[in-house]
């Protein structure tokens, strides 16, 4: 939001998650890029609305950084980003990497959270 006052906007909190089929570059990249693509679709964001996005992964993904995946693919340059290991809990959904995203949406928009694929059990309610 460089640049712009727009007294319509409202700091806002997204969640989200989904889950990788496995440990490798390519399955993460595919999973990163669509929970992204579903924040901005379904909440209508704007890129430069985006303040921060801060992923965590459970400790079964190694293979690379969710945040490098979405600076590269969405030219997140402006965007605060950061990766962290989920704490481990026995039972948990394997391969999943959540995130939690600081944006600008507008007042009167209501809050869309994505759980996508085996994420879906963390939210029965979405």
């Amino acid at each position: 939001m460089v640049g712009k006052t727009n007294t319509n906007l409202k700091l806002t909190a997204l969640r989200g998650a989904t889950t990788s089929k496995g440990d490798t570059d390519f399955f993460i990249k595919d999973a990163v890029i669509e929970l992204i693509q579903e924040l901005i679709t379904r909440n209508n964001l704007d890129q430069e609305n985006i303040i921060s996005i801060t992923f965590s992964v459970t400790r079964d993904l190694s293979s690379c950084f969710p945040a490098s995946i979405a600076r590269k693919y969405f030219n997140f340059d402006k965007v605060a980003l950061l990766d962290c290991q989920q704490m481990f809990v026995p039972n948990d959904i394997k391969f999943c990497i959540r995130l939690l995203a600081l944006v600008y949406l507008e007042s009167d928009k209501q809050s869309v959270h994505p759980y996508l694929n085996e994420s879906a059990k963390l939210r029965p309610d979405r």
